[in-house]
């Protein structure tokens, strides 16, 4: 890697995140020593670029500073497509219009011959025959997530046994056929994930949750990894 890209992986890797990023996180996604990441960012804060923090501590970005564009690489640009394509063959119809809109975008602002490369492709995602059908508005849930409503739905367990719930959906996860949905279970008072294909009459309600010290996705992430 250049080392004008590297500059501007490092801002732009930074400038993602709300939290500090240390020297030996940048040092591992940019497969360099802590030794240069320090060098790096002195020259970074030297150019003008608005980092604030400090060795052993961290870095944030202004989150008001503009980044550069830059050019995508061929990888980058395969894996932009093979994504795209995927979820538009896994997703609802919502949102792979978005992911066509997405790359469409992306290839629009591009040089002919990247352009190109992106129409040219030869990654590729098919529908499948084991995508389970499903029986709820899966858009509904992608926005009641981002929108941090309570949803209710009847659930049937692998036995067939039906439950009615009320959730605090927290996060969607694709373990290939299924979706899962993940959240802050009213009636277990504890989070629970649900196959998505096994949701019936799902109703989005009129109920938005405040993020709650230990039903938050950090919580639930912790309680995953076992912290």
């Amino acid at each position: 890697m250049r080392r004008a890209d590297r500059l501007f992986r490092i801002v732009e890797y930074i400038k993602a995140r709300r939290e500090a990023v240390t020297a030996n996180e940048l040092g591992k996604e940019l497969e360099v020593g802590v030794r240069t990441i320090y060098r790096d960012i002195a020259d970074l804060k030297a150019s003008g670029v608005p980092l604030t923090g400090e060795a052993g501590v961290g870095y944030l970005l202004n989150p008001e500073y503009v980044v550069r564009p830059l050019l995508f690489d061929d990888e980058e640009l395969d894996a932009l497509a093979l994504g795209a394509q995927m979820v538009q063959s896994w997703a609802d119809p919502a949102m792979a219009q978005a992911a066509r809109r997405g790359l469409d975008k992306i290839t629009a602002v591009l040089p002919g011959t990247l352009g190109d490369h992106v129409r040219q492709s030869t990654s590729f995602a098919h529908p499948s025959n084991s995508k389970k059908p499903l029986q709820i508005d899966f858009t509904s849930l992608r926005r009641a997530i981002r929108t941090q409503h309570m949803v209710e739905f009847s659930y049937l367990d692998s036995a067939g046994a039906e439950t009615r719930r009320q959730l605090r959906p927290l996060a969607l996860i694709f373990l290939a056929p299924i979706w899962l949905v993940m959240g802050w279970c009213e009636l277990r008072q504890d989070f629970r994930s649900f196959r998505v294909d096994r949701m019936r009459g799902m109703n989005v309600l009129d109920i938005k949750f405040e993020s709650e010290s230990g039903k938050t996705l950090d919580d639930m992430r912790k309680q995953c990894e076992g912290e």
